[in-house]
């Protein structure tokens, strides 16, 4: 029986030309010997999945703050990274793609997130403000790149360059500084252009379906919204059982579904239209190559506005908002005044940080439970 090579095989298993190949990769930091069985993309994958920084994601916000046994049915960080992955993985294939390197971009691309969601990232790069600054994008990269140690002789998992550039490009809102070890010149392999809007999808659909779930949507409210509105109509006609929870899981799966084919028929034709023919034409671009159709982003900014007013904006989500503010804001304030408590192990794992920097590190890799019970503990002492 021949030997087995698992780079030999991705040509045959990734038919795009434009595919991102394991054998093309520009490598590790620090070279590792080829395994037959595994190609570069596929370790980068299970050294995520293997990592404490992702184990701890099923105990950190995505909507609901992850504190007790009502929040158990909802999305934590962690089923929406898996979701996201699915949803990468399906997209990648599509388009012949490595669904390899793109499921290992979505595993890794919230690996920085802190307690309490996007409200914790807030406070932090408001504490963080004239200290360096804090941004989720960056703080995934200094994960992977430093706070997390499992090899001897180096900080960090030792990810390929081409996982590490998706990382620091993940769209976000703020301007970030790129390492100087990223062309800012050069777009990220489709694989990581991808899972940007993989995980608009995975969101968009989670996010409605946790909110009907949780009570603070229901499904007259779909009816303000022109979209949801037909979904709803059609769900209503292809069930012949109208129970609720089946009528929102009808509406969820049309939702990601009607979403993920959009977007397919997209990229194929601007790949197409911009002549776009090896992984170089794709760092070169100059245009949008991975997005939604017109009419599909339409409906997504309107989606995300009715979110906001029903849901993101909801009383019980402000009420969580300032509770979070008021732990994180304690802990760094305490932390960076009584630096002992921040446990030796940590403190001595990474020497020469400056304080703000390593209480922030501290903070950002807590789990919402924990950063309620250190509160709870150093608010009583």
């Amino acid at each position: 029986m021949d030997s087995f090579d698992a780079y030999e095989s991705e040509p045959r298993r990734y038919s795009a030309p434009y595919a991102a190949l394991s054998k093309n990769s520009r490598g590790r930091k620090f070279p590792i010997p080829r395994n037959p069985y595994r190609t570069d993309y596929q370790r980068d994958r299970d050294r995520i999945i293997h990592s404490a920084a992702f184990r701890r994601l099923q105990h950190k916000t995505q909507v609901f703050a992850n504190l007790g046994v009502e929040s158990d049915h909802y999305r934590t960080r962690l089923t929406h990274t898996i979701e996201v992955a699915q949803i990468s993985r399906t997209i990648a294939r599509a388009l012949g793609l490595n669904e390899d390197l793109a499921e290992a971009v979505a595993l890794a691309h919230d690996l920085g997130h802190t307690p309490f969601g996007h409200c914790g990232e807030d406070v932090l790069a408001e504490l963080m403000a004239d200290r360096g600054g804090f941004n989720h994008n960056q703080q995934s990269l200094r994960v992977v790149e430093y706070l997390e140690k499992r090899y001897p002789g180096h900080f960090g998992l030792n990810l390929t360059y081409e996982l590490r550039e998706a990382i620091i490009k993940h769209e976000t809102d703020t301007e970030l500084d790129i390492p100087e070890e990223f062309d800012t010149g050069e777009n990220p392999l489709l694989e990581g252009q991808l899972v940007n809007i993989a995980d608009e999808i995975a969101y968009n659909g989670h996010d409605i379906d946790d909110g009907l779930s949780s009570g603070l949507l229901n499904l007259n409210m779909l009816r303000e919204s022109e979209f949801l509105n037909g979904m709803l109509d059609q769900a209503e006609v292809d069930l012949e059982e109208k129970r609720p929870e089946l009528i929102r899981s009808s509406i969820v799966r049309r939702l990601v579904n009607d979403m993920v084919i959009d977007l397919n028929e997209e990229v194929i034709r601007c790949l197409k239209d911009n002549g776009i023919e090896t992984t170089e034409d794709v760092r070169q671009s100059t245009k949008a190559l991975v997005g939604f159709s017109p009419e599909q982003a339409r409906f997504n900014r309107s989606l995300k506005d009715f979110l906001q007013e029903y849901m993101y904006r909801h009383p019980s989500q402000n009420l969580m908002r300032e509770t979070s503010e008021r732990i994180i804001t304690f802990l760094f304030k305490h932390y960076l005044e009584t630096i002992d408590d921040i446990p030796e192990q940590f403190r001595d794992r990474y020497p020469g940080q400056n304080r703000p920097r390593l209480v922030t590190d501290y903070i950002a890799g807590m789990t919402d439970r924990f950063a309620l019970f250190e509160f709870n503990r150093l608010h009583k002492n």
